[in-house]
């Protein structure tokens, strides 16, 4: 639990998001079926006030979902920001309520590889994308599975002292994505680490590979960890179902993985993830300028 906070910020400057947060645990108190209204409804409202991230996941499905014509790509941006308006309940409920109606109709597939990568204590990278259910995917998961996690650090003290602590409700461990050495070494005893390697890196080793087709700047740190801790690798799919469920589904890498090379094990993840993506397209976090460096130095937001 490195960079753990025993006391949270309380100074005026930490005040305000105090408030939010307070207002976030409180709407994570909601009934279930009227957070998911009310996530519809805010989805809308995000939609119309954030226009910037509109247009780049506009683009995005433009780029990666060039066989559908222009209504059905506008259908499916709609759902999307209901997603996302869904996902930010999901989010708080993860952290500060309780997920028990969730656990109803929640079906989970794949433990099976999950015992077998673990046989003599071997630690396991559980690797997924970012999508709008993560949060509250992985809470449900934890319920199997003693997972741990890598995580950008809050900007605001108060905010990662708050969330860090709902998080460890129900993770085995955090590791800030700087903590490579606590990292490797949770992995090196044994431990699980569900990891998201999906989005267009700052910095780290990197390669170019395709998703839907394109050119994507990915970092090969699955590749990397993978073979640093001697760690197993599995696929891990989440997804809110149109009933209202959940489903949750781990799978193996295939044979040889890690490989000797990095880019042929990035493009394996980068694959992986756009089958999740695929499944639930809605559901895939677009407003992330994925495409935003490309081999040439262009963008694809230009």
């Amino acid at each position: 639990m490195t960079g753990h906070r025993d006391k949270p910020p309380l100074g005026p400057r930490h005040w305000p998001t105090w408030l939010g947060i307070g207002a976030m645990a409180l709407a994570a108190r909601l009934p279930w079926p009227l957070q998911r209204a009310l996530g519809r409804m805010i989805g809308v409202l995000l939609r119309a006030a954030l226009p910037e991230r509109r247009r780049v996941a506009a683009r995005n499905l433009e780029l990666c979902f060039p066989g559908l014509d222009a209504a059905a790509r506008e259908a499916l941006l709609r759902r999307h920001f209901g997603a996302i308006g869904i996902g930010l309940f999901e989010f708080a409920r993860a952290w500060w309520g309780s997920v028990e109606p969730l656990r109803r109709g929640l079906v989970v597939d794949g433990l099976e590889h999950l015992e077998a990568a673990r046989a003599g204590g071997r630690g396991v990278i559980v690797v997924s994308g970012h999508f709008t259910t993560l949060e509250v995917c992985g809470r449900l998961m934890c319920d199997h599975a003693p997972l741990a996690g890598m995580y950008r650090p809050h900007a605001q003290p108060a905010m990662e002292w708050a969330v860090r602590r709902g998080r460890m409700r129900y993770a085995a461990a955090m590791f800030p994505k700087q903590d490579l050495r606590g990292t490797v070494r949770h992995l090196k005893r044994g431990g699980l680490l569900w990891y998201a390697p999906d989005q267009d890196p700052s910095r780290g080793e990197s390669v170019y590979v395709p998703f839907f087709g394109r050119p994507a700047h990915s970092l090969t740190s699955t590749h990397q960890l993978a073979r640093m801790s001697g760690a197993a690798v599995l696929f891990y799919q989440h997804a809110r179902r149109d009933d209202g469920g959940y489903s949750l589904r781990l799978f193996p890498a295939g044979d040889g993985f890690p490989s000797r090379d990095a880019g042929d094990d990035t493009a394996r993840v980068m694959g992986a993830i756009e089958a999740m993506a695929r499944a639930a397209p809605e559901q895939y976090l677009w407003i992330h300028r994925r495409f935003k460096r490309q081999p040439d130095g262009s963008s694809a937001y230009d």
